[in-house]
């Protein structure tokens, strides 16, 4: 598995594990039922705490990427990918109307604010 750390990230750490897992599940790189390396080897691995190594399984676990077994360790699980792409459209929809917000009360027109996003979206 290759996670890549940036420690000059606003992301915190976790995060950054975490959504690399998702994006290792969600692309077939990780299939379904593979066994995670433990909380400790991922820690040992990447250089980081276990609390941290810790945090991302919650978070994947409580996302629903993960199943974690007592004793066993935790395992892929099944994902739908449809209904984690509607979690990612409601994130969106929530920081462009934002977005729109600002920009209606700065005075940013339409047009400015979609030039600015499709420029943002080609970075």
């Amino acid at each position: 598995m290759n996670i890549l750390i940036k420690n000059s990230s606003d992301q915190p750490i976790y995060d950054q594990i975490s959504s690399q897992m998702k994006n290792l599940i969600l692309t077939g790189v990780l299939k379904e039922g593979e066994a995670l390396p433990s909380i400790r080897n991922l820690a040992k691995e990447l250089r980081i705490s276990v609390i941290t190594s810790q945090r991302a399984y919650e978070e994947l676990e409580k996302d629903g990427f993960i199943v974690t077994v007592p004793g066993k360790g935790s395992f892929v699980a099944t994902v739908n990918s449809m209904f984690y792409r509607e979690e990612q459209m409601k994130k969106i929809d929530e920081h462009l109307t934002s977005a729109i917000t600002i920009a209606r009360l700065t005075g940013i027109t339409e047009e400015e604010l979609t030039e600015t996003l499709a420029l943002l979206y080609k970075e």
